[in-house]
């Protein structure tokens, strides 16, 4: 993989807006004091989401929030390719895994649709602004290759008219399913499961209940008029999920606010009685467990911070 350095051209400063400053400063104090340089790639991660690349101001901004000298915020940035170092497409930048098992798999293919589709050489902006792409290192789904990452999601089992097709869903505005692009489940075998296919131990969740059914001493408050959309059941260790059975009559929140939900996964969470905010910034660690268990892209619930994104969207911050 060839050197990275930042672009040429540098804007001549960079600021985060008031909601990442708070969203920031609430990261910074997760860890210990003389700690914080911990924060440094979720700092660059929200900044790059803000701005689209990764400048030489904003590495400076950082370095001075969290204290470090910035050569050690400028080697993190030109060390992960997570990071872009230059303008990229504003509807897609396409990181295409080029070592040996993607390679086996067919990533020559995948990167001649690049070259066709977005720009003859990596790191360049197609004509209309949409989209670009560069060759990486290994992205870690090597099973399900050859795959490509697009902003901070993975599409997998790739062959080169279904990444025609993920292409095409992002030029038109379109949110397209993340993960494998076959009919497999995460990295589960392609000819099916082979071992623990039988029920798990443990009761599971009861199905969303038209009336609320838990014993008082478990319930949180909730309003003295029963609403058109009850809350369902809760179950789990914690006891804790507030699911609604139908949309509250109060309207459903833009879970689209909270970073890394897009369409697909706002239906996909109302389809589990999620429509709130305040349910998501409640959520327990059996909760996150029980919708990251329901997600085809795990993980990235904590990833993310679903739970401090909603809890600021709550309070009327925005997203």
């Amino acid at each position: 993989m060839s050197p990275r350095r930042l672009a040429d051209n540098q804007p001549d400063r960079f600021a985060f807006t008031a909601d990442n400053v708070a969203w920031a400063k609430a990261q910074i104090k997760k860890y210990p004091k003389g700690r914080q340089a911990s924060a440094v790639i979720p700092l660059l991660w929200r900044a790059q989401e803000q701005d689209g690349w990764v400048t030489r101001p904003m590495i400076e901004k950082v370095a001075a929030m969290l204290d470090m000298p910035t050569i050690r915020v400028l080697e993190i940035a030109t060390f992960y390719t997570m990071f872009h170092l230059a303008p990229v497409g504003t509807k897609a930048h396409v990181q295409v895994c080029g070592t040996t098992p993607c390679m086996l798999r067919g990533s020559d293919d995948i990167i001649a649709v690049c070259k066709r589709r977005i720009a003859e050489h990596p790191h360049e902006v197609s004509a209309d602004g949409g989209f670009s792409w560069e060759d990486v290192e290994c992205l870690g789904a090597c099973v399900n290759a050859p795959m490509v990452q697009i902003f901070a999601d993975t599409f997998e089992d790739l062959t080169a008219e279904t990444f025609e097709k993920v292409l095409n869903a992002f030029e038109q505005g379109e949110t397209p399913t993340p993960g494998p692009q076959i009919k497999r489940t995460t990295a589960a075998p392609v000819t099916g499961l082979t071992s623990l296919t039988g029920k798990p131990n443990g009761a599971a969740r009861p199905k969303k209940a038209a009336t609320p059914t838990r014993e008082a001493a478990s319930v949180k408050a909730e309003p003295t008029e029963a609403p058109a959309a009850a809350l369902a059941e809760p179950s789990g260790a914690a006891g804790e999920l507030l699911l609604y059975s139908s949309p509250p009559p109060d309207g459903a929140d833009d879970l689209k606010k909270i970073s890394g939900v897009g369409p697909q996964l706002e239906k996909l969470l109302n389809s589990l009685g999620i429509y709130k905010y305040d349910q998501v910034a409640a959520w327990s660690a059996d909760d996150v467990a029980w919708v990251d268990a329901r997600l085809t892209f795990k993980g990235r619930i904590e990833r993310d911070d679903w739970m401090s994104q909603a809890k600021m969207l709550a309070a009327g911050g925005k997203g």
